[in-house]
C-alpha cells in the first residue's frame, strides 16, 4: 500500500457514495461522540416496553401480555416522541449508540485515522453506521486507486451484531468492494446478548488481521487488473449473475433486458473504467458500479440504505469477484 493521494485526481471524486447519501459528512468534529451529536444518533434512550395485545371478542377486550418477547423503542431527539424499533427476545441486550464512543475513538487512534467521516441510521433506526478514512490507499496497477475505510454497523432489531470491518473503497467509481478474500479476517463482531461488551481491546487485536486482508485484497486485485475479460465473457458473469429462465415472465424478461443494457454500457462505455477496461478488474467495477449507483430503486437515500445493508448486494458482489478471481 502507498500514501494517501488527492482524492481531487479521480474523474467521478464528487459522486455521493452510499454512506454519504445514507449518513452525515462529520469529519472534524473530534471525538466519536461529538461525531455521533452532529449526525442525530445520541439521546436515543433505547430501552425494552413490555409487549401486550388486545383481544376483542364478543365479551369485550382482555389485555394479553407476551412473556416470550419485548418492544425494543428510542427515543427521537428531533421531537422527543417515543419510536419502534424492534421485537427481541427478553435476553436482548440493549446497546446504546453512545457505548460505542470509546471503541471508535482507540480504533481512530490506533488506525491513525483523521477521525470519523460519515455517521448515520438506516431504517429509522435499526441500523446505524459509522466510518472511519484510513490514511493509506492501494493504487492497482499503479493507476486505479482504492481508499481504505473501517466501519462499525450497529442494530437495534435483532438481525445482527455490533460489526467492525475493513472495506475498500475504489474512488474513480465511489463503489464499495466490501468483499471476502479466501480465510483473511475482514471483520470482527459482536452479539446483542445480555452480558456482551464491546471489547475495545479485543477488537483492536483484530486491526493488524483486517491489515492482512488489505494485503491480501490488492494481491487479487493486482492479478484481475492484469488478467483480460471480454466482452462476450462479461455477457456470461451477467447471466450468471442474474439468470433468467426461458419461461419467465414478460415483464422479468423486460427488466432483465434493461439490466443487461445498462451493465454493458458501464463495461463498453463508462468513463470511470477508462484506465482498466478490458480487465476482470473492470468487470468486477462494472457490476459493482450498476448495484451501487444504478439499480433501480425508489429514491437514492433507499438505495444507499440497500447497498449499505442488503444482503442480496452483497452477494452479487461476492459471487461476482468469485467468478473472476478463479
Amino acid at each position: 500500500m502507498t500514501d494517501l493521494v488527492d482524492s481531487s485526481t479521480s474523474l467521478y471524486s464528487r459522486r455521493r457514495s452510499a454512506w454519504e447519501l445514507a449518513g452525515t459528512a462529520v469529519a472534524g468534529q473530534g471525538d466519536a461522540l461529538s461525531a455521533m451529536r452532529t449526525a442525530g444518533l445520541t439521546g436515543w434512550n433505547i430501552r425494552k416496553v413490555r409487549q401486550t395485545g388486545m383481544d376483542i371478542t364478543g365479551d369485550g377486550v382482555t389485555a394479553v401480555d407476551n412473556p416470550d418477547q419485548v418492544m425494543l423503542v428510542r427515543t427521537d431527539p428531533r421531537t422527543g416522541r417515543t419510536r419502534y424499533l424492534s421485537s427481541v427476545g427478553e435476553g436482548y441486550g440493549v446497546k446504546q449508540n453512545e457505548d460505542q464512543a470509546g471503541v471508535l475513538d482507540a480504533l481512530v487512534a490506533e488506525a491513525g485515522a483523521p477521525g470519523l467521516a460519515h455517521a448515520g441510521a438506516i431504517d429509522d433506526g435499526r441500523r446505524t453506521f459509522v466510518t472511519m478514512k484510513l490514511p493509506t490507499t492501494m493504487t492497482v496497477a499503479g493507476t486505479d486507486r482504492v481508499d481504505l475505510y473501517l466501519v462499525a454497523f450497529n442494530s437495534h432489531d435483532g438481525t445482527a451484531a455490533f460489526r467492525v470491518g475493513l472495506v475498500p473503497f475504489r474512488v474513480a467509481c465511489a463503489n464499495q468492494l466490501d468483499l471476502a478474500v479466501a480465510t483473511a479476517v475482514s471483520s470482527v463482531a459482536i452479539r446483542h446478548t445480555r452480558n456482551s461488551r464491546i471489547d475495545v481491546a479485543g477488537i483492536r487485536s483484530k486491526l493488524r488481521l483486517m491489515y492482512d486482508y488489505a494485503d491480501a485484497f490488492e494481491a487479487q486485485a493486482q492479478r484481475m487488473i492484469h488478467a483480460e475479460l471480454t466482452t462476450d465473457g462479461f455477457r456470461d458473469l451477467v447471466e450468471t449473475l442474474w439468470p433468467v429462465g426461458h419461461n419467465a415472465p414478460p415483464r422479468t424478461r423486460a427488466n432483465a433486458e434493461r439490466r443487461r443494457t445498462h451493465l454493458l454500457r458501464l463495461w463498453t462505455d463508462a468513463p470511470t473504467q477508462a484506465c482498466i477496461r478490458g480487465s476482470r478488474w473492470a468487470g468486477l467495477q462494472a457490476v459493482t458500479e450498476y448495484l451501487d449507483h444504478y439499480q433501480p430503486a425508489t429514491s437514492e437515500a433507499a438505495r444507499a440504505g440497500r447497498v449499505l445493508t442488503s444482503t442480496t448486494v452483497l452477494r452479487r458482489k461476492q459471487h461476482a469477484f468469485d467468478l473472476l478471481t478463479a
